[in-house]
């Protein structure tokens, strides 16, 4: 197992990848989109978004070589890209017009991302993607945090999509959501049309489940909130690439199913693209963030279930509490990455020579 950091666009500058290499780190996952584009500039009925999507130009085949060249350089790999820019694709999430030029620009990106030697893109399929998070000293000694404790439900206003403002131009009321049915209607296409083009390319396409796994989130429907729901989509369109980002926090997270028994399953199946680790204690609608080692989760069990089914990916520790020092996410991330680390060092040695 491959011990990984992931990065926004923003941190991902040669002092942090070095700090990543100093931790251990091996296999790097990138979020490339600026997601707080525009954001102080956006409309008051938009409070709460990221950002505006921006420029809905393509990342190019030689700004992406380059962004491998730069981890290159640091003594690691490039290993994901992880969610497309909003902007790419609203109209396939939201079935508008320009959903068949969407689905050719995404077909050529994701060649632009085999011609660059990146074997991973994860993706996200819903319309609202995280929301509704809080934060608070939650965490071991009063780490600072994020939680889900059922947080006033506003409905996501007409010009965004996955927390995004793609038109601000847009009518000032809330928009129409799809039925669930819709929806996994919407991901079929979508992946009927890119599968073909990631195994021509080479390309692993990483399906997140919904976090937070509510069933509707701000009036809207969700389809990965719980393991059964995460298989139908592994399968809905067979292909060998069509494969999980298993985020072991979201999974926990789940009102139903069991988090041993979904790694188990789909590591098992060869479906686990990579895996985020993350602990919290409690299930939707109330849940919180904590440190890896104090959560429900037992992440030595974790390991070992992904070892025994050979799992060879990345593993990344994934949102983690904030530690009291100059550097809150530097050190929380290093505590984080010298536990998986060590345990990762402890399952090698029980195993048999």
């Amino acid at each position: 197992m491959k011990l990984g950091l992931a990065f926004v666009r923003s941190n991902c500058t040669p002092d942090n990848l070095r700090f990543a290499r100093q931790c251990g780190v091996t296999h790097v996952v990138v979020h490339y989109t600026n997601y707080e584009n525009d954001k102080d500039k956006l409309p008051e009925r938009f409070k709460g978004a990221y950002g505006y999507t921006g420029s809905e130009e393509l990342w190019s085949y030689e700004e992406l070589r380059a962004l491998r060249q730069m981890i290159n350089d640091e003594g690691m790999e490039l290993g994901a890209l992880e969610n497309f820019n909003p902007g790419f694709w609203s109209d396939v999430i939201l079935d508008g017009p320009r959903k068949e030029q969407q689905m050719a620009n995404l077909k050529q990106l994701i060649r632009n991302v085999g011609q660059a030697g990146i074997p991973i893109f994860g993706y996200a399929f819903n319309l609202m993607n995280v929301w509704g998070h809080s934060h608070g000293p939650w965490a071991r000694g009063g780490a600072h945090t994020g939680g889900f404790h059922e947080p006033v439900e506003t409905p996501i206003p007409e010009g965004m999509v996955w927390n995004k403002v793609y038109n601000t131009a847009a009518p000032d009321r809330p928009a129409v959501p799809p039925t669930h049915e819709q929806l996994w209607s919407r991901l079929e296409y979508f992946q009927r049309e890119i599968m073909p083009v990631a195994e021509e390319a080479g390309v692993i396409m990483a399906a997140h489940p919904d976090d937070p796994p509510m069933p509707f989130l701000r009036g809207a429907p969700r389809l990965v909130t719980s393991p059964a729901l995460y298989q139908k989509l592994l399968h809905l369109v067979p292909s060998p690439n069509s494969q999980a980002e298993l985020c072991v926090g979201t999974v926990s997270e789940m009102a139903e199913g069991n988090v041993y028994d979904a790694v188990d399953q789909i590591s098992g199946q060869g479906k686990a693209a990579y895996i985020h680790l993350r602990n919290v204690r409690g299930k939707v609608p109330h849940y919180t963030e904590v440190f890896i080692d104090e959560g429900d989760t037992d992440m030595l069990r974790i390991l070992r279930i992904l070892h025994k089914n050979n799992y060879q990916g990345i593993i990344t520790p994934d949102h983690t509490p904030l530690m009291n020092c100059a550097a809150p996410w530097h050190a929380g991330f290093a505590f984080a990455l010298g536990y998986i680390r060590a345990a990762l060092t402890l399952i090698e040695q029980e195993s048999p020579a």
